[in-house]
């Protein structure tokens, strides 16, 4: 058996700060889900922070479907098939899987599981959380986990800062434009959020614990077949 190639997502010191945000992730996305459930309109909170937001885009209206195009289906698939052969080049074989598994799964939970549970709607269309931005925010930790997860190049620093930085403005623009544009609730937006940030944590500790025991065993299937081949000592 080959050693998996590419170093651990997170690593051991990684771990526990990752385990701890997908259980913060799916405790806000339940407490939301359960708060709003059967809503067919805005509380006040989300009223008036929605109504800022279609406010200030009033006059702006046809550059807000640009802003929230990053989180559409295309676009992100693409994305993600650049990060995974930036990975596959790099040899990070684990990144690349993540990174072609984080959007479908994050959307597949979102789309699947959780808007048809809580069945949240905003002028009839189901809401809750937002899929737009459930797809960028998975594809912005993706980043995050490849590039900013010690050890990392120092000479590379400012420029893998500076790569999950505009993802994080990406992200942002996505959420506030499906406001804008009345396809979402700000909660939504927030619940979106979480799902895509707890959707790559998850998968990341999936991958560490598949990658960890696969090294594991080739590094001792490689031992027994050294010692296997070792001459008997003299008796």
């Amino acid at each position: 058996m080959l050693v998996p190639r590419g170093r651990l997502l997170l690593g051991p010191s990684g771990r526990a700060w990752a385990s701890g945000l997908l259980a913060g992730c799916a405790i806000l996305v339940g407490l939301l889900g359960v708060l709003f459930a059967g809503q067919t309109r805005a509380d006040g909170f989300d009223g008036a922070v929605d109504t800022s937001f279609i406010a200030f885009f009033a006059g702006h209206r046809d550059l807000l479907p640009w802003l929230a195009k990053p989180g559409t289906p295309v676009p992100a698939v693409l994305i993600s098939a650049g990060i995974a052969a930036g990975c596959l080049i790099a040899g990070r074989l684990n990144g690349a899987v993540l990174a072609l598994a984080a959007v479908p799964a994050a959307d597949g939970l979102t789309d699947g599981v959780l808007k048809p549970a809580f069945h949240r709607t905003y002028l009839g269309g189901v809401v809750f959380p937002s899929g737009h931005t459930t797809a960028v925010v998975a594809l912005t930790a993706t980043l995050a986990v490849l590039l900013l997860v010690p050890p990392q190049r120092s000479s590379t620093r400012v420029a893998r800062v500076l790569l999950v930085a505009i993802f994080c403005v990406a992200s942002a623009l996505v959420a506030t434009a499906v406001i804008a544009l009345r396809w979402h609730y700000f909660t939504d937006t927030v619940a979106g959020a979480a799902v895509g940030v707890g959707t790559v944590c998850a998968l990341a500790l999936i991958l560490d614990l598949v990658w960890d025991r696969a090294g594991r065993r080739a590094v001792t299937g490689a031992a027994g077949k050294r010692q296997a081949r070792s001459p008997a000592p003299p008796r």
